[in-house]
């Protein structure tokens, strides 16, 4: 029972994530708002962002400020993931490209996230995302 348990918590973090790329990608920011716990944590600073940001409602402040207006496109790739009861540990292989618009610059980046993720009331959500970028490809605007 414990294996098929461990496979449904794996199953259930791959959607999460899933959902994750979809709806930041379509601009559903309430469906997106509701995936993350109220004291999530973002860190994009390794990735060339700025310092780290405690709190649902600041980090969906500092999303929709860089890139609510960007047409994006987010993949994930098989995860690494640890569970620990009711928290568990993600490593996603990433790619993302991201159209600031007419006369922007945009991108193509290549990288991680590490997710860190819990159970409430039966239900998965990011706790805290770390992006870690290994390659950005820039492209001038247009």
């Amino acid at each position: 029972m414990a294996a098929i348990d461990d496979t449904r918590d794996r199953l259930a973090i791959c959607a999460l994530k899933a959902r994750y790329c979809r709806l930041l990608d379509t601009k559903q920011w309430d469906e997106w708002r509701a995936l993350f716990t109220q004291d999530y944590e973002l860190d994009v600073s390794a990735a060339g962002g700025g310092p780290p940001i405690k709190g649902r409602d600041a980090a969906m402040a500092s999303v929709l400020a860089s890139i609510g207006q960007a047409v994006t496109a987010h993949q994930v790739h098989f995860p690494e993931i640890e569970l620990k009861g009711d928290v568990a540990l993600a490593i996603f292989p990433m790619q993302d490209r991201v159209i600031f618009g007419a006369g922007k610059p945009s991108l193509t980046g290549y990288g991680h996230y590490h997710d860190r993720l819990v159970r409430v009331n039966g239900e998965w959500k990011i706790a805290a995302l770390k992006l870690t970028r290994l390659h950005m490809d820039m492209q001038a605007g247009t």
